[in-house]
């Protein structure tokens, strides 16, 4: 049972983070029991030349090394307490280094790398990341990042990340590797990862300025055929995000993964998206005209979050309505067009009343 007691956050004592992390260079030694994470960043000081370089990260197994500029940090220059990496004078632009050890198989949070049915998979939002790596996790730094993924092959044929995908290969010893890069900054709460063996639907898509997309939904194996139906919203949600607001997907690839131990519906991590997988799997033989209708909603919703609240983001978590509300706005619209708007209009208002007003369902209403 737990038994500390969550310490207040105030809006009234945000400061901006006084270091700018340009580029993270991340590579993960992929093993279910001894993950391997080596984060290399490119930081520079945008503060005051006192403050330290201040990081989270919880949930190691072992830290291995810091290094800053290729040398490895003495035991007086930092301190690491409650979760708090605290690194002391620190040089006003510099490179900085760290290797740690992960377990995902231990992970039972369903927050940071942790194992779904056998497969890597990550949560990040909203402070997942720190459970990975050593970062100031916080919406407001945003990096570029590329990511290199390595693993037994015959355990983890496919290795997704963020962005468009690059070089992949052989290890030897049946371990291979594939690297990602995602050009577009964002925070870390939108990092993704997904590694295992699954069946894939796949289609592609051409944007309004001409750029070829290729989709693909990666499912449990035989469940291709049940992802049908949100490959169908997802194209209609990218067709209709062009029409109607004008904007242009901004990657080469996007891909859905549909996990069976997910923390939320899904989530919108860029050119990435995990989905518990109730939100994508349906047929006409078991699944009702909601399930449908709710596929369809939700697929649209996380799609639509590339631009409201991927690219255009937070500031801080205190700014989570305006991500969300703007989102949800957007595929309410995007259902409205699909369906009926004055069907939807109710349906909106009841779920608005009864979640916002419950009261309302009470004695004294």
């Amino acid at each position: 049972m737990r038994t500390d007691t969550p310490q207040p956050v105030f809006l009234k004592d945000y400061t901006p983070y006084p270091f700018a992390i340009s580029k993270a260079d991340l590579t993960f030694d992929l093993d279910p029991a001894s993950t391997k994470v080596k984060s290399v960043l490119q930081v520079k000081r945008v503060g005051e030349p006192q403050e330290p370089f201040v990081l989270d990260g919880e949930a190691f197994e072992k830290i291995e090394s810091l290094m800053i500029n290729g040398e490895r940090l003495a035991d007086d220059d930092w301190q690491y307490e409650k979760n708090i990496l605290t690194i002391f004078n620190v040089p006003d632009e510099f490179t900085f280094e760290t290797h740690v050890i992960i377990s995902p198989e231990k992970n039972t949070e369903l927050s940071g790398l942790y194992m779904s049915g056998g497969r890597f998979c990550t949560q990040c939002e909203a402070e997942g990341f720190r459970r990975i790596t050593f970062w100031p996790d916080r919406p407001d730094v945003m990096s570029v990042f590329s990511v290199r993924l390595e693993a037994d092959k015959a355990f983890a044929p496919t290795l997704l990340s963020n962005g468009n995908p690059g070089a992949t290969g052989d290890l030897g010893n049946g371990r291979h590797f594939a690297e990602w890069f995602d050009p577009h900054p964002k925070p870390s709460y939108l990092f993704a990862l997904c590694g295992g063996d699954y069946d894939v639907l796949r289609d592609d898509f051409t944007t309004m300025s001409g750029n070829p997309v290729k989709l693909a939904i990666f499912v449990d194996k035989g469940d291709a055929q049940r992802a049908a139906y949100a490959m169908d919203s997802l194209k209609r949600s990218m067709k209709w995000d062009e029409d109607t607001f004008g904007r242009e997907y901004d990657l080469d690839v996007f891909n859905i993964v549909a996990v069976r131990d997910f923390n939320f519906g899904a989530m919108e991590n860029k050119g990435l998206n995990i989905f518990n997988s109730a939100y994508v799997l349906a047929d006409a033989a078991s699944a009702t005209d909601g399930d449908f209708e709710a596929i369809e909603s939700i697929v649209a919703h996380e799609y639509f979050h590339n631009w409201t609240g991927n690219r255009i983001t937070c500031r801080d978590w205190f700014q989570l309505c305006l991500k969300e509300g703007l989102t949800v706005f957007r595929d309410q619209e995007f259902s409205a067009d699909m369906r009926s708007r004055p069907v939807q209009r109710i349906k909106d208002v009841i779920r608005l009343r009864g979640r916002q007003f419950a009261e309302d369902a009470g004695p004294l209403a």
